[in-house]
């Protein structure tokens, strides 16, 4: 099978390498390419070599393209499959674009990490791709729920998360996975930073990691306001044993005994390996946090447990249903495979988009240039956003304009 994967950003390139490797394991690589798409959140030289480690990437140079070169490269190509691993409103503006080719390939599309809850953008965005990957059955029976309330239609194949690994670990270091958005707020991302250091100074015979996402000046998935990193340096004096590390998240669990999370991926990592973990709880237990996954897992506690060293591992029954199930259980390369000989026998259905097309051309082109930024190029782009950002102010003060009568009505109730 002749396969395309495309990427976005740091997580999303380590998701679609992963992804291939176990889509078409067989493939040469004169069948399956990884690429880059040019876009304002790739991917630092550091990072792709971390996301591409375990991978038959580790040792190549990525090509970066932009969205015409990518589009060209298919129609050239005439790949059976294209996997677009990248955040909702790009996805989105390829998806479109690749949908609508002549002999279009296979399209599919999937999200890097926990997927639990099940968002209406998650579906909202990816809904022209003709097969979305999920990482759990739990996943699979939450967004076949969300789309059949919506009434979209969206099919799922089952697939396992591509970096869960089970290879033991040889080490003893304490774990802390940062997070670009949780904890939320400047006090809760300082008082989480005193704990990881009241921690290390609880076990002076074990080193203690930050493991951060990435290093001052490199861009992620999602923009970390307040590294910990940073916020560790505001210490007046900290723990000998507290050290930050960067790069893949692998090689940090090569040397861990434990980790803690508030709900990184990370942590399915590391209980894949059968290192005892944390899911911190001290914020909260909500969907805003993307930690709700983690009730009834046996893996929730607090920042207690954390400097106490009491981490554990799974209940059994709720990995089975929550991303640890049995590669026998999943059927993504089936649905897959499915796909590309309906292809073959006569085409692909149409994938329609559930957005709205009002705006013709110049909401096309304001899509493009608001998710590619400077790497859009075209004259639309330019146009558009001529356009749009003023008409966008003007929206926005009128709405601010209305909100108050209405606010002020409702004061006086």
């Amino acid at each position: 099978m002749r396969l395309i994967a495309i990427a976005d950003s740091d997580s999303y390139l380590k998701w679609a390498a992963g992804t291939v490797e176990r889509l078409a394991p067989e493939a040469s690589s004169d069948e399956v390419a990884l690429q880059l798409l040019a876009n304002p959140v790739m991917p630092s030289e550091p990072q792709r070599r971390a996301a591409l480690e375990r991978t038959r990437w580790r040792s190549r140079d990525l090509a970066v393209l932009g969205l015409d070169d990518l589009l060209a490269q298919v129609r050239h190509h005439r790949p059976e499959a294209v996997l677009v691993g990248m955040r909702g409103p790009t996805a989105a503006v390829v998806l479109r674009e690749l949908v609508e080719l002549r002999d279009r390939p296979v399209l599919v599309t999937g999200l890097p990490g926990v997927g639990i809850p099940a968002t209406r953008k998650a579906l909202y965005y990816r809904a022209q791709a003709d097969v979305m990957l999920v990482h759990s059955r739990r996943e699979r029976r939450a967004f076949a729920d969300r789309a059949e309330a919506l009434g979209w239609s969206h099919r799922f194949a089952l697939s396992s998360l591509p970096f869960l690994e089970g290879r033991p670990p040889a080490g003893d270091d304490i774990v802390l996975a940062a997070q670009a958005l949780v904890p939320a707020t400047l006090e809760e991302r300082r008082w989480l930073v005193r704990q990881l250091d009241a921690t290390a100074r609880r076990h002076p015979h074990r080193r203690v990691v930050l493991k951060v996402r990435a290093s001052t000046g490199e861009q992620q998935t999602h923009a970390e306001r307040w590294p910990l990193a940073d916020l560790l340096a505001e210490l007046p004096a900290r723990a000998p044993n507290l050290v930050v590390r960067g790069g893949s998240m692998s090689q940090t669990l090569d040397t861990a005994g434990a980790l803690a999370t508030v709900s990184s991926t990370a942590i399915l990592e590391a209980v894949a390996r059968g290192i005892p973990a944390l899911a911190l709880d001290d914020f909260g237990v909500d969907d805003a946090l993307i930690n709700t996954v983690f009730r009834d897992s046996g893996l929730l506690g607090s920042v207690d447990d954390l400097i106490e060293g009491r981490f554990r591992m799974p209940a059994p029954a709720w990995a089975a249903d929550n991303y640890l199930h049995a590669e026998a259980g999943a059927d993504a390369a089936t649905a897959l495979d499915a796909l590309v000989r309906e292809r073959a026998s006569g085409g692909l259905p149409p994938r329609r988009p559930v957005r709205s097309t009002l705006g013709g051309p110049l909401r096309r082109a304001w899509d493009r240039k608001s998710a590619l930024g400077a790497h859009d190029r075209s004259l639309s782009g330019a146009a558009a956003l001529a356009v749009g950002v003023p008409l966008r102010a003007i929206v926005r003060a009128s709405a601010r304009r209305v909100d108050r009568p209405l606010a002020r009505g409702y004061a006086r109730r």
